[in-house]
């Protein structure tokens, strides 16, 4: 039993991409969470949603735990809460409702909580926690359980209705905001994430099974400072804070100690933004030789910082994925990206001859995007020879300049269902069809290309061949096979007209219209 149980609704059983791909991450924010809270003397209970089957699991803890408080937090460290997918907004409301009827006080937090409050009020949540939520949970938890007299309006960073006391009549009447709660600049003073409260031993399994090593996550910073106009922060804004290299190396240590991970993926939008950040963590690692293979993100401009990249290798630096985008200028320009083309290219090859992979996010869709323009980031893809890629379309958040400008267009739907749904939610250059369709011909494209590398280099230097080399081979003749009838239907879905959308706003005809930037390579 606890008086607390803080649960997320991340379910991957609810994503079949993301359920097929199978690389599991408990909540890390939610375990900050109960860290934090646990710090300050309340017994809690994690709900991790990530590998239960469906929210009755969820039920099972609420009768199990006889909790007073119930927490739906999501993990604001997690692209998918970020993301706020339909299908995953919905379990949060089925869990909000059950924990009513269980009798708890209820209380929401998270990107998608924070943008959209009244919508989880309404629901009937108690409170909404709005922006970055340890302190705002524990001066709210300190007024329910009496511990502090303090007025709900005078705690910042919360969300209620008028009538919002605990189990009241939640959805019904306006909505009182109180003013922003600063953001936590110490951040080397929370407590490492309670991984003691998560079943270690089932995502360790599952990981050995699937992938033949276990991975584990960290993160070194909060937010992130730059200005690229499609990216939503409902959270931290264009704040910006980090830990102390020798924080990050203490758990670091701890984590090597406790649990024994083989990897570990830091889960920072920028990791190292801080000059010389990154040069102070790999002396620490090496000289208490903490090394794991590890992947992160960053940008290209950041990394051509002269000693970044060898700093990632002596760290342990496993892959790096870069905020490409698109391979046109023009394009990162209207996305203020503040990245040039020619820095992609320079950066990979620089990260190649230091041994460490590089993937590249892509992103298909940005109003303006012309058929030459999807030519020349393919073109990029091509001659960079990343080493993995992820694809996406434009996905206009709340909060977002993007958003702004393209919400008159917007119908009904504003989010997608799952990860994998690729739907334009507004007049795009061409339709969801033409780019689920891309979506499909770039990845065949791409598998096909790097296993005739990855086998070229067998044959070049024989090895012993294994079940993996001809799972390769196989692969590579289906995608050579299926490839042009791909493309035909691309090409296919390139005519076809829009339906349901108006004709281009002036603002978008502009965009398209506008002179390309000089291209490298």
């Amino acid at each position: 039993m606890s008086d607390i149980v803080l649960g997320q609704s991340t379910y991957l059983r609810f994503d079949p991409k993301l359920w097929e791909a199978m690389q599991p991450y408990p909540p890390l924010g939610t375990m900050y969470a109960a860290s934090y809270l646990r710090e300050r003397g309340y017994d809690v209970a994690i709900f991790d949603a990530t590998l239960a089957e469906s929210e009755a699991a969820w039920g099972e803890a609420l009768d199990r735990e006889e909790a007073r408080f119930a927490v739906i937090y999501e993990d604001a460290f997690n692209y998918l809460s970020k993301m706020c997918l339909l299908r995953m907004r919905e379990a949060a409301f089925s869990m909000i409702r059950m924990a009513r009827e269980h009798g708890c006080t209820v209380i929401a937090a998270g990107p998608d909580a924070t943008d959209h409050a009244d919508k989880y009020l309404a629901e009937g949540a108690d409170f909404v926690v709005i922006g970055e939520g340890e302190v705002t949970l524990g001066e709210l938890l300190n007024r329910l359980t009496g511990c502090s007299a303090a007025a709900y309006r005078t705690i910042k960073g919360l969300a209620f209705t008028e009538e919002g006391a605990p189990n009241g009549a939640s959805g019904l009447g306006r909505v009182h905001y109180t003013p922003r709660r600063p953001h936590i600049e110490d951040v080397d003073a929370l407590p490492f994430p309670a991984w003691d409260l998560i079943d270690v031993a089932r995502y360790r399994e599952i990981w050995y099974q699937r992938h033949g090593r276990y991975s584990m996550t960290m993160v070194t910073t909060r937010g992130c400072p730059f200005h690229c106009n499609w990216c939503a922060k409902p959270i931290w804004g264009q704040h910006y804070s980090a830990r102390s290299p020798e924080n990050v190396a203490a758990e670091l240590r701890w984590l090597q100690e406790t649990y024994r991970p083989d990897h570990v993926w830091f889960v920072d939008d920028i990791m190292g933004l801080e000059a010389g950040w990154m040069a102070r963590f790999a002396e620490l690692v090496e000289a208490e030789g903490l090394q794991v293979p590890f992947k992160c993100l960053n940008r290209p401009d950041l990394l051509l910082r002269d000693g970044e990249i060898e700093a990632l290798r002596r760290a342990g630096c496993e892959i790096v994925w870069l905020g490409a985008e698109s391979g046109a200028q023009r394009i990162l320009d209207a996305m203020e990206k503040g990245t040039r083309v020619e820095q992609i290219y320079e950066v990979t090859d620089r990260l190649h001859a230091a041994g460490i992979q590089a993937g590249f996010f892509l992103q298909f869709g940005y109003p303006g995007e012309t058929r030459a323009d999807i030519q020349r980031t393919l073109r990029m893809v091509r001659e960079c020879r990343p080493d993995d890629i992820g694809i996406s379309v434009s996905y206009p958040l709340p909060g977002t300049t993007f958003h702004a400008r393209v919400k008159d267009q917007m119908e009904d739907q504003e989010n997608w269902r799952d990860s994998d749904d690729l739907a334009m939610l507004y007049r795009g250059p061409f339709t969801t069809a033409f780019y689920r369709q891309l979506h499909t011909v770039v990845h065949k494209t791409f598998r096909a290309r790097k296993a005739w590398c990855e086998m070229r280099e067998l044959v070049r230097q024989p090895r012993e061949l294994d079940r993996s080399h001809l799972r390769q081979a196989a692969a590579m003749v289906y995608h050579a096979v299926t490839l042009p009838t791909a493309r035909w239907r691309l090409a296919r879905l390139e005519r076809q007209p829009h339906e349901g959308f108006d004709l281009p706003r002036p603002e978008l005809d502009r965009a398209a219209a506008a002179r390309p930037s000089p291209q490298t390579k």
